[in-house]
């Protein structure tokens, strides 16, 4: 079948690579020309992974209609905080059953709705939508070294579809009904991952950074509870799984943010440096701002907050957490 990529950053690339080795043809929409013209004239994305041959089922274009034309299933890997504008964006050249998978991690700020939430609302039927996420660093994926992910679904069929899709001997697809969870919990590691790179770079070792990504983990399943997802998601490939891949590999890009905040560098310096979004530069704000509304106490992800807004200081930060109300370890 014909499968919509929307969006040729990392991600986005390396998702396409997988489907097409599926045997898929694969339609890839990026923003530059520059890009396009690079995957379709030398099988390679000149910005990003730019060092991968992909298969020929991977073509591209910077038209959404042409895209759209003919696709059986689209994947959406825009940036989460654009999320709200692409669906829009989309809107004239979706059905009303066209499947679509949300790869990208983030909660919307102001209403506090995660990916699916945004695009049922702009698009209808959620029951077609899915998210997809889990330990999968783009680097690995696009080269097919093992690794795994959860697909959620309120529809099962839905989850079931997308899971066939991206299924392979390399990419182990598992379902969830846990849309929610799954949603939440994606966005929140990347919080811990940047928590993670300021505790190595400030100079502190795995004692702290095991705690950090420990308590990080105990934030993450009281927000998801209080939302009314799963604890249990938590466990799984979604929190653990991403928790674990995000803090502590060298592919993380919300983990380098954190080193690069711990050297006195500054966002834009990340960005100016690496072209890529680190989007727990956002995430903690806008669960923050979603904890704030509902009264879920998260003290990691609100003193990343403060740190990227310039509030406090390392220094400030690590005697604010270290000065907490002893308290049971679960609570």
């Amino acid at each position: 079948m014909k499968v919509a990529v929307i969006g040729a950053g990392s991600w986005g690339t390396a998702l396409a690579q997988c489907v097409a080795r599926n045997g898929h043809e694969v339609c890839l929409w990026a923003r530059k020309q520059s890009v396009a013209d690079g995957i379709n004239q030398q099988h390679a994305n000149p910005r990003y992974l730019s060092e991968v041959t992909l298969s020929e089922g991977v073509t591209a274009t910077t038209s959404y209609e042409e895209a759209f034309a003919g696709a059986s299933a689209a994947v959406i890997v825009t940036p989460s905080a654009t999320y709200r504008e692409t669906a829009q964006i989309i809107a004239p050249f979706v059905g009303e059953d066209l499947p679509l998978v949300l790869c990208s991690k983030g909660v919307e700020a102001g209403t506090g709705m995660v990916g699916v939430e945004i695009f049922a609302q702009v698009l209808g039927n959620e029951s077609r939508l899915a998210a997809l996420s889990g330990p999968n660093h783009a680097e690995e994926v696009v080269l097919g070294i093992p690794a795994a992910t959860v697909i959620a679904s309120s529809l099962l069929e839905t989850a079931q579809f997308f899971q066939s899709i991206f299924a392979s001997a390399s990419f182990r697809t598992y379902v969830s009904h846990d849309v929610l969870g799954v949603e939440l919990c994606a966005a929140f590691k990347n919080v811990i991952a940047i928590a993670t790179g300021v505790s190595y770079g400030y100079g502190f070792g795995d004692n702290t950074a095991a705690a950090l990504q420990t308590r990080g983990l105990a934030e993450m399943s009281r927000l998801v509870t209080a939302c009314g997802g799963e604890a249990m998601t938590c466990l799984g490939l979604a929190g653990t799984g991403d928790l674990i891949a995000t803090c502590m590999s060298r592919h993380s890009r919300n983990r380098k943010l954190g080193e690069m905040l711990a050297q006195g560098k500054t966002l834009d310096d990340f960005t100016a440096e690496t072209h890529m979004i680190a989007e727990g530069s956002v995430a903690c704000e806008t669960l923050s701002e979603l904890a704030d509304r509902i009264g879920v106490d998260l003290p990691i992800c609100r003193a990343i907050r403060d740190l990227m807004r310039g509030d406090m200081s390392i220094e400030a930060i690590v005697a604010a957490l270290a000065d907490r109300p002893l308290k049971p370890e679960f609570y």
